[in-house]
């Protein structure tokens, strides 16, 4: 069984299209040790394993007829807890949504069943989808597979745990700040954070309907790759014969390196000295406008965020752990002009943006400037753990905020990432680079 559980979701995949192994037997092995494990109370919110057995046993059946629908066809997968999966209870983490059960499957949800995945349940999440920290005192913090004492990163927190912990093959988060990457880099794994837009978001529990995405946190880029595809319902792109030789990239110094830490600002130096080896040239890139594109996010995200909730917050505002309630209720600092300003001095800087990545096949940084907060610290010092979530999400906000697609990969630093992003719909050759990048890291 722990050879299974070591494997990635493509291998798991191609063992079954072999024969080596059951959907049933699998899903199965993957049950028990979830309820064998000492944590999982502490990842998964809830399990599906009435639903998880029945898709099993169709894609059992399948294999054996030569009818497989993909190449994940029969591999279990863990959902954040903000994905509609019919039946079952969709609460995002919050008891303002207590007792929520949906009637239909999320779209991605829908697309990942065509192609055969197995849902293994509903993981844990920052309340409502609003920190990058991954703590919970609502419902429950999920672990740092590199520190016990330590948050996970959010809002994906306990889809990145399933998954570090060998709770579950690959994990399907989202992103709205730097929610699947951060908890992807602080627990040594790949997370892909894809363009506004490109997969559906309907039937998922919205934060922010201009920011949010959907993405996977996974033990390899292959498998981000697979799952990208399967949940926008398309063909995957080809990996093969990808390298890095003559790839121009941009080492961003604007914003990212302020402030950083010592550990994360050494694994990312190694990391990008690993690529220049690996033959990738690398340049320094200054993009000033993005300074400015910071100060908008307050107007920006915080006011929609607001707006969305304000209501079903309001009405019973004590239901709410008191650092996310104060992070939604700073939407009622901004106005109507407030938001619409924001969102014309924001779209002047993607365009400068646009212009002064243009020459390069990806923009470098830290995927994160600073190590997993210390738990117990969060939960005594309102001061640390508003500033620590703010760094925790700088640096992957740029990719949100510039609209384009992201990706982080381990450095081999203990929750120390790098992050290549890309232009706008090109996860496809984010991802082939992805993959050199990841060869080249070890």
């Amino acid at each position: 069984m722990q050879e299974w559980i070591d494997k990635s979701a493509a291998d798991l995949g191609r063992a079954i299209g072999a024969g080596e192994v059951d959907p049933v037997d699998l899903v199965q092995a993957f049950f028990e040790r979830i309820k064998g494990h000492d944590l999982a109370d502490r990842v998964y919110a809830r399990l599906t394993e009435e639903r998880a057995l029945a898709e099993a046993q169709a894609a059992s059946a399948r294999a054996k007829s030569g009818r497989r629908l993909s190449v994940l066809d029969g591999v279990p997968v863990s959902w954040k807890d903000l994905f509609d999966t019919a039946g079952d209870g969709t609460e995002a983490g919050s008891k303002l949504l207590a007792g929520r059960v949906p009637d239909r499957d999320a779209v991605v949800v829908q697309n990942a069943t065509a192609a055969g995945l197995v849902c293994l349940g509903k993981t844990h999440m920052s309340e409502l989808a609003f920190s990058g920290l991954g703590y919970n005192p609502s419902t429950a913090t999920p672990p740092c597979v590199n520190d016990a004492d330590a948050v996970p990163g959010g809002s994906s927190s306990g889809a990145a745990a399933s998954v570090a912990f060998g709770l579950a093959p690959a994990a399907i988060g989202s992103d709205t700040g730097g929610s699947v990457r951060i908890p992807s880099a602080w627990n040594d794994l790949v997370g892909l954070k894809t363009t506004h837009g490109r997969l559906s978001l309907e039937g998922c529990v919205p934060l922010s309907l201009k920011f949010d995405t959907v993405g996977p946190l996974t033990k390899t880029v292959e498998d981000a790759a697979l799952l990208m595809a399967i949940l926008e319902g398309e063909v995957p792109g080809d990996l093969r014969g990808a390298s890095l030789e003559g790839r121009r990239f941009a080492a961003l110094q604007t914003v990212v390196l302020d402030d950083i830490r010592d550990a994360p600002r050494t694994a990312y130096d190694d990391a990008v000295a690993r690529l220049e080896a690996a033959g990738a040239v690398v340049e320094p890139l200054e993009v000033p406008e993005l300074e400015e594109a910071m100060a908008q996010a307050g107007p920006l995200m915080p006011g929609e965020v607001y707006g969305l909730w304000r209501d079903v917050i309001e009405a019973d505002p004590e239901a709410m752990y008191s650092e996310v309630l104060q992070r939604f209720r700073l939407g009622k600092n901004f106005s109507a002009p407030d938001y619409n300003a924001a969102w014309a001095k924001l779209e002047s800087v993607r365009q400068a943006w646009d212009v002064a990545v243009a020459p390069f096949d990806a923009v470098l940084a830290p995927s994160a400037p600073i190590l997993p907060p210390n738990l117990e610290r969060l939960n005594s010092d309102s001061e640390y753990y508003k500033t620590e979530n703010l760094l925790a999400l700088r640096n992957t906000r740029v990719g949100n905020l510039m609209g384009i697609c992201a990706l982080t990969l381990p450095t081999g630093v203990p929750s120390c990432g790098i992050m290549l992003m890309g232009p706008q719909n090109c996860e496809e050759a984010l991802l082939r680079m992805g993959v050199a990048a990841e060869a080249a890291l070890g």
